[in-house]
Order: structure tokens, then C-alpha cells, then sequence
């Protein structure tokens, strides 16, 4: 079963859409969103984690990746990112649904289900046979929005790992030394996050440090 968690959502840097629908357009619940999110992912042959992106406070998200059971997200807006074996990085967002009523899905929910519906519509482009090289994903290749990291981006998962390192021992001494990728983002996300007040530039280069590890043995 592929792996999935939770990450803070960041600047949204795209595009915000004025007028959204509602998300009591879809009936299916979170668990038949995620179901058919995983499923679609898996025939794009994933690699490591997927990565879901909301507008969560740090502390919102669990030390496992998960969101907590009360947690509150404001902006609607979703990202999901992973790594395709045979495509590479790819990265979908949308924020076209909001909830309107009490009893619809939240919204970022219903972003999620809208961004698994659109996988499962370009793997039937594969299917009927319209394309033979998978070029509908091309418009899908990550491209991360944002600020760059400063001073530079790390030539290695290795520096980026020491340097992830090296920022957690403040937050939890020489326990940093045995983490690795994943864990340490958790641990410095709760600092770095503009949220929680966090200089852009750290979060910049916290997320450069993602990104290197992301697919790496060392994440």
C-alpha cells in the first residue's frame, strides 16, 4: 500500500480561484477519497511517500504524518505531490471546492477527491490509447513555487541530510544525529513554518532539504 502523510502547505503560489464550487457537489466520504487517491497513484508506480499538502498549522499534524482528528484547516487549497518510477516528479493542486454547509465534505477533502478524479482521467487516455508516452503529464512535472533557498541548493541528500541535522539538535540534541528525512522535516517544520513565525528563508531551504531527500534512502 503506497505511504502517504501529511505536510504544511506553505505559501499557496498558484493561482486562487474567485469563484469556487461547492463541495457538496461529491456524496463519497474521506476514506473512499483516499481509497481511490491511492489506488490511481499506485498505477503511476510511486516511489517513496505520497506527499499531501494542506493549509494546517504544524502542531495540527501528528509526529506519524497524520492530521489530527480536530485539526483546522482555512484554505481550501491541496497539493499532492509524489515521485512516478517511470515519470518522475509530479505535483497536482487545486482549490476549486469550498464547504458551504455543515454537512458537506470540507473542502480541502473535496480537493483531494477532485485531484484523484482527474488521475483517474488521465490514466484512461492511456487506456483508450491516445497517447503511448505518457505526455499528458508532462503539464504535471513538479515545479515548486516559492522562493529558492538561500544561499543555494545542497549538491547532495547527504549535505542536505547534515544540515537538517545540525538545525534539529537545538529543538532535540543528539537524538538529531540518528533521524532521518522525514522525521527531522516534522521536528523543524514546527519551527520553521511561517506560522509558527518562522523566517521565509529557513522554511525555504527546509523545504530545498525535502525535496533532495525526497526518493532517497535517506528520507
Amino acid at each position: 500500500m503506497t505511504r502517504w502523510q501529511v505536510e504544511p502547505l506553505g505559501q499557496w503560489g498558484r493561482p486562487v480561484t474567485p469563484e469556487r464550487r461547492s463541495s457538496g457537489t461529491f456524496r463519497a466520504g474521506w476514506s473512499a477519497t483516499l481509497d481511490l487517491l491511492l489506488k490511481e497513484i499506485e498505477h503511476l508506480d510511486p516511489v517513496g511517500a505520497v506527499a499531501l499538502r494542506v493549509d494546517a498549522p504544524p502542531d495540527d499534524i501528528r509526529l506519524d504524518g497524520m492530521l489530527r482528528a480536530r485539526a483546522r484547516v482555512d484554505f481550501p487549497g491541496v497539493v499532492v505531490s509524489f515521485t512516478s518510477a517511470s515519470k518522475g516528479p509530479l505535483s497536482f493542486s487545486t482549490d476549486m471546492y469550498e464547504q458551504r454547509y455543515y454537512n458537506d465534505l470540507p473542502g480541502w477533502q473535496a480537493n483531494v477527491r477532485a485531484i484523484a478524479l482527474s488521475l483517474e482521467a488521465l490514466r484512461a487516455v492511456d487506456r483508450h490509447g491516445a497517447t503511448s508516452r505518457g505526455e499528458q503529464y508532462v503539464g504535471w512535472r513538479q515545479i515548486e513555487s516559492g522562493p529558492r533557498p538561500a544561499p543555494g541548493p545542497f549538491d547532495s541528500p547527504d549535505e542536505a541530510l547534515r544540515w537538517m541535522r545540525d538545525q534539529a539538535h537545538a529543538d532535540i540534541g543528539l537524538r538529531a544525529r540518528d533521524l532521518f528525512g522525514e522525521a527531522l522535516f516534522r521536528t523543524l517544520a514546527r519551527r520553521m513554518h511561517p506560522d509558527m513565525q518562522g523566517e521565509q528563508s529557513a522554511w525555504a531551504r527546509l523545504d530545498a532539504a525535502r525535496l533532495m531527500l525526497k526518493g532517497s534512502n535517506l528520507w
